[in-house]
């Protein structure tokens, strides 16, 4: 977790290939121990309520404890984590095609599409701003999507 994410997925894709499954197995790699710190956290503040211990007391199986209890007061932090893992796994994506070593090009990918384009800038198109636009606005989608499960989960009213 130390080293920058991008330069370590490129270091990767140059040693393994770029094809999409390795791509995949990269940005899992790198992303996977945020997340399990996160949901290992999550989870320990909830293990010591007291709900849990009454559980425990009660004689509940593990198991039992990890899907009643646990799991449904863990949701809403790893909903919002998916969400912004989400635009971070595709920046991510986008930006290592941009620089090549993502999506490869007979498969269309924005971040290669703003490759392609970049030199219209010089000439005063907005052809490459258009997949730029299109990335910033499912990055904003996505975290819309994500806030408005999150307020409905929460069972708030306005």
């Amino acid at each position: 977790m130390a080293i920058p994410q991008l330069v370590f997925a490129l270091l990767l894709l140059t040693i393994v290939g770029t094809n999409v499954v390795n791509l995949i197995l990269v940005i899992a790699l790198l992303y996977s121990p945020l997340v399990f710190r996160l949901a290992r956290a999550v989870a320990g503040n909830i293990v010591v309520m007291d709900y849990i211990e009454a559980a425990r007391l009660r004689g509940e199986k593990t198991w039992y404890l990890i899907v009643s209890e646990i799991l449904p007061n863990a949701t809403a932090p790893l909903v919002a984590e998916f969400g912004l893992r989400f635009c971070f796994v595709f920046l991510a994506i986008s930006a290592l095609s941009f620089l090549g070593l993502g999506i490869q090009p007979p498969t269309a990918d924005w971040g290669s599409m703003v490759r392609e384009n970049a030199t219209l800038i010089s000439f005063g198109e907005v052809t490459p701003l258009i997949p730029a636009a299109a990335i910033a606005l499912l990055t904003v989608a996505v975290n819309l999507v994500v806030d408005w499960m999150l307020q409905l989960s929460s069972g708030l009213k306005e």
